[in-house]
């Protein structure tokens, strides 16, 4: 394969609706992060996903559509669904709903499942494919399985160059950390993955508790227990900071000197940190260094859904 065109996200809406018409794979932004999209109902160029990413064939891929009616086609709505998807779609989450049963998508795109992981994106560019090309698009991170996700269409470009067709250039993700995932079983709701959508705020339009899931399955994304890694080694929670090592600070910057450091937030404001979380540790991770110590975060708000990336991050491989 050539080398991937990287082209302006609004001028090259026509050509990647096209690409995706033809089986073809599109990094596209989304306000969380850049997503590897394809057409969800086509075998081929859903598999062309698993293979770009090298991403095991038992992890489900979401299926993204432009709204609650496009939704229908592919899972079963129940009451509890359709509060979330009201009050948060187009938006971060994403909902794992019963298959329809007349769905056209791929089989690999939710494998031995018998649910599909679902979402409206806010982001208007993702939503003028949606529209133009009238497909539902599988899109995973744009990046190789498990690494850091790619929040500008540089780090897609490292990532992926030469194993997809085009890339869709909208500058830096606004959010930077993927969606909270939330399975609609029967009576039974559960919180998959945190994200930038709170539980309590989940909790509120539903009147009810998230629970933890009870089945072990993949059912979403982002449930591997390694997952989001650089590199480099990850020592959390560090509050020192030793020789050689590169840091990821929060909050004020400590005042010894640090030859590699990058904050996320100063101020210690946790929308801001989970914007610059993946740029960050990006920026560490290509100095070739052995370990990154990241300083606490807050286990609360957003934190939570930055700290249960970096503690996927800092996961022993398996």
């Amino acid at each position: 394969m050539v080398n991937t065109q990287v082209s302006p996200a609004q001028s090259g809406i026509k050509i990647a609706c096209q690409i995706l018409h033809e089986g073809g794979m599109v990094a596209l932004p989304t306000e969380t992060v850049y997503g590897l999209g394809a057409d969800a109902s086509n075998k081929k160029a859903v598999a062309k996903i698993f293979a770009a990413k090298g991403r095991p064939k038992k992890n489900p891929l979401i299926v993204h559509v432009s709204n609650i009616g496009s939704a229908e086609n592919y899972g079963i709505f129940d009451k509890q669904a359709y509060k979330l998807a009201e009050n948060f779609w187009p938006g971060p989450l994403t909902l794992v709903l019963p298959k329809a049963s007349n769905s056209c998508l791929a089989p690999q795109v939710s494998p031995n499942l018998n649910t599909v992981a679902l979402r409206a994106p806010s982001h208007p560019i993702f939503q003028d494919v949606l529209n133009t090309s009238g497909l539902p698009v599988a899109a995973p991170s744009a990046n190789k399985s498990g690494e850091v996700s790619p929040t500008t269409a540089e780090h897609v470009l490292n990532d992926l160059n030469g194993s997809i067709d085009l890339i869709l250039d909208s500058g830096p993700c606004v959010l930077g950390v993927e969606s909270t995932v939330v399975m609609i079983a029967g009576s039974t709701t559960s919180l998959l993955r945190p994200g930038m959508i709170q539980q309590e705020d989940i909790e509120k339009v539903l009147g009810a508790s998230l629970v933890k899931p009870h089945s072990k399955a993949l059912h979403g994304p982002g449930m591997l227990s390694r997952h989001y890694a650089p590199r480099a080694k990850l020592r959390l929670d560090a509050l020192s900071h030793n020789k050689g090592e590169a840091l990821l600070a929060f909050g004020p910057t400590p005042p010894n000197e640090i030859e590699l450091v990058k904050n996320l937030s100063q101020k210690g404001d946790l929308i801001e940190a989970a914007a610059n979380l993946y740029a960050c540790l990006r920026e560490l991770d290509d100095k070739n260094v052995g370990t990154i110590s990241v300083m606490p975060i807050p286990e609360s708000g957003i934190g939570i859904a930055i700290n249960d990336r970096l503690r996927r991050a800092a996961a022993k491989k398996t």
